[in-house]
């Protein structure tokens, strides 16, 4: 019978206490004998805390702060910068038929920072497509699937699945499928400064 999550909990756990707990005692080399020994806390309540099985009272947090050298805001605080974005294999599975030459999934999201960017780029046999509408190309290519085809200032690079390329340039840059099958390359670029 899976047991029903409490709101206290689930406003809760974005805060991560559990995993502060823990950190801060490995951090200090403490096992949960020593802890319980010097806030006279249990070592079962001080497991529960840790695995967030139980919440802690203010008291009992104050307590553990205390020994630790942090305030309760260390508990509470915001994190400064935090960004996560999934991609779902769903959508990453694109049926690959289509009149466009080139398609992008973006993995990052869009506040993700101003120094990478993360992308699958589904590319289709015909006419190459440009590389990068606008200024310079920086980045890492892995060919997940199919051939790329490169052009570079008239020269032709053929790329296989597993193949990877590392790219700074500000030459004018094209690619498509290198074959009748689909292409799709994992893309991290540097963006602009």
């Amino acid at each position: 019978m899976a047991s029903k999550v409490s709101r206290a909990h689930s406003w809760l756990e974005p805060y991560c206490i559990g995993l502060k707990l823990r950190a801060l005692r490995t951090r200090k080399r403490l096992t949960l004998a020593r802890l319980a020994a010097e806030t006279g806390l249990s070592t079962a309540l001080l497991s529960k805390l840790e695995t967030d099985r139980m919440i802690p009272t203010l008291p009992t947090l104050a307590a553990i702060s205390r020994i630790y050298g942090v305030g309760l805001g260390y508990f509470f605080a915001e994190p400064a910068r935090h960004v996560i974005s999934i991609t779902r294999k769903a959508l990453l599975q694109g049926n690959g038929r289509g009149p466009e030459t080139a398609r992008t999934t973006p993995l990052n999201g869009a506040d993700a920072g101003p120094l990478l960017a993360a992308e699958i780029i589904e590319l289709g046999h015909g006419n190459p497509a440009p590389l990068s509408a606008a200024g310079p190309v920086a980045g890492v290519f892995y060919v997940l699937e199919g051939k790329l085809a490169l052009d570079a200032g008239g020269v032709r690079d053929v790329l296989d699945a597993g193949d990877c390329l590392w790219l700074d340039s500000e030459m004018p840059l094209a690619w498509c499928a290198a074959d009748k099958h689909r292409c799709r390359v994992l893309a991290v670029l540097a963006r602009p400064h």
